[in-house]
């Protein structure tokens, strides 16, 4: 009894009633007005087919558009309706004009030496073109003198983020997506408190939807022990679309000397403290030396627009060795509040230059049109493309759309497997023994359009072969899905997941 009331009294539990409420209240009210005055429904009717034309010509994914369109034609009192509130990428004016500024500002502090891009220019051409991509579009520069570390679990992250902990002297930035109490919080908070307590600063942003569940007693702690932790993106219980724009990065830098990204968050299920789909298998990477500059910056740039500070970056720039023979890596952003979609590009650049294969590990398939395309025609070029996805789903219905996506796929010769034990989360695409991306971004709609993400594209990197040989392992404790097994699904599942997919880029 004592859980039940904790949980309907929950932060998240009230919000979730209270959006609810006012969604009834909203459509309940159109469907009055249209009762008591039909012409109402005409008018609604007459302006859907005007918003499908408008929507139809914006710079909306396909995918995107059919769902909204199939709902405002099909249900155009609820789909109208609906689009107003929550349809496009409305991005509240405070955030977009902030991260967009601050965008701006990094400008003179993140400067590409000449070296680095020429040298990748002539040891590897296509790797070149993607990281000049992302450096005009992010202006993240390309470093030569850094060290890429890669965990194939959330276990041996975890290990490596506390020794790094242990040993900060100066500073630690934190940004984190999920955050729940547990075993894993439990000792990063006593680590930081001591640090803190030690002369150390520290600086966290936690996204506060996926904080949600932290108990209030958290906050007062970080306070107590001089802590700053801002929030990102506070959820109301509004009807607002911006609520769907998420800091969905996980940043750790340590003393602008070492810096963690990857899919792993602060929740115990993530180290396999605590079992919810099975086996979580999760990927992160370490990075050592001037690139963690990028890391710094990345997080400064968000914590400055949280906490309105005047935050002066370079005085967290260090001087760190330089690791020489250990490749290129170039870290990068993405944000929803432009119309760059910075992840998505990267993906689809790195899937065209793929020669010899092309391996992928995501938990969620849920792929646009071009997505699609680029995957098929690299395999139907003679590319080993395989793709790793999860068998236990922490979302059923994202898991439908991802396997309504296995029969084309498959049928182009592309190999898909189901990690048998239980969710993958990782989010890793290597391609040749040459190039890798990973970061924070899924291969779906969220990630590329809603989400803030970060990721690193690492070139000829020692850590390459770590990806490979950890994917290789994955696919043998796997369950290959052929294209005849493919086909056997039964009727109404067939046409579950066509109706799923119908609204996959909302989902």
């Amino acid at each position: 009894m004592k859980s039940i009331f904790k949980k309907i009294t929950s932060k998240a539990y009230v919000i979730s009633i209270l959006v609810l409420f006012q969604l009834f209240l909203v459509y309940l009210f159109m469907y009055s007005l249209s009762n008591y005055v039909p012409v109402v429904y005409f008018f609604v009717a007459g302006a859907g087919i005007v918003l499908s034309v408008i929507i139809i010509n914006t710079k909306m994914n396909p995918s995107y558009k059919l769902s909204w369109i199939f709902l405002i034609l099909t249900v155009p009192l609820i789909g109208v309706t609906t689009y107003l509130m929550f349809g496009g990428r409305k991005v509240p004016k405070d955030l977009r004009t902030g991260i967009n500024q601050l965008s701006l500002n990094k400008q003179p502090i993140l400067l590409q030496d000449k070296e680095p891009m020429q040298s990748l220019y002539e040891v590897c051409p296509r790797s070149f073109k993607i990281s000049n991509y992302i450096f005009k579009a992010t202006d993240f520069t390309v470093n030569h003198d850094s060290k890429v570390t890669y965990y194939p679990t959330g276990e041996t992250k975890y290990k490596a983020l506390m020794e790094a902990l242990r040993g900060a002297e100066k500073f630690i930035f934190l940004e984190y997506f999920i955050v729940v109490e547990g075993f894993m919080l439990s000792s990063i908070k006593k680590i930081l408190i001591e640090k803190a307590k030690a002369g150390v600063e520290i600086k966290i942003i936690f996204d506060d939807f996926g904080a949600l569940k932290l108990p209030k007693s958290f906050r007062a702690e970080m306070k107590e022990a001089g802590i700053s932790l801002y929030f990102f993106n506070p959820v109301r219980p509004l009807l607002a679309i911006y609520m769907n724009n998420r800091d969905h990065r996980k940043i750790a830098v340590i003393d602008g000397k070492i810096g963690f990204i990857g899919g792993i968050n602060i929740a115990d299920e993530y180290i396999n403290k605590i079992k919810r789909f099975g086996h979580w298998k999760d990927t992160a990477i370490k990075i050592e030396g001037n690139a963690v500059f990028s890391l710094t910056i990345m997080f400064l740039h968000f914590y400055r627009h949280l906490s309105k500070q005047d935050i002066h970056f370079l005085d967290y720039k260090v001087e760190n060795p330089e690791y020489l023979d250990e490749g290129f890596v170039q870290m990068f952003s993405d944000s929803p509040t432009d119309e760059e979609l910075v992840s998505e590009n990267a993906h689809l650049s790195l899937i065209n230059e793929a020669e010899k294969y092309l391996y992928i590990m995501t938990p969620y398939l849920v792929v646009s049109h071009t997505m699609m395309t680029a995957l098929t025609l690299a395999a139907k070029s003679g590319v080993d493309v395989r793709i790793l996805v999860p068998h236990i789903p922490d979302k059923w219905y994202v898991h439908q759309v991802t396997r309504s996506n296995y029969e084309e796929l498959t049928k182009a010769g592309v190999m898909i497997y189901e990690y048998t034990p239980g969710f993958v989360h990782g989010k890793v695409m290597l391609v040749d023994d040459v190039m890798a991306i990973v970061g924070t971004s899924n291969l779906d709609f969220r990630s590329y359009y809603m989400h803030f993400e970060c990721g690193a594209l690492i070139t000829y990197s020692k850590c390459l072969m770590d990806m490979k040989k950890d994917f290789l392992a994955s696919l043998e404790v796997s369950q290959e899905i052929t294209y005849e097994s493919a086909l056997k699904v039964h009727p109404l599942v067939r046409m579950g997941r066509m109706l799923l997919n119908v609204f996959s880029s909302v989902l």
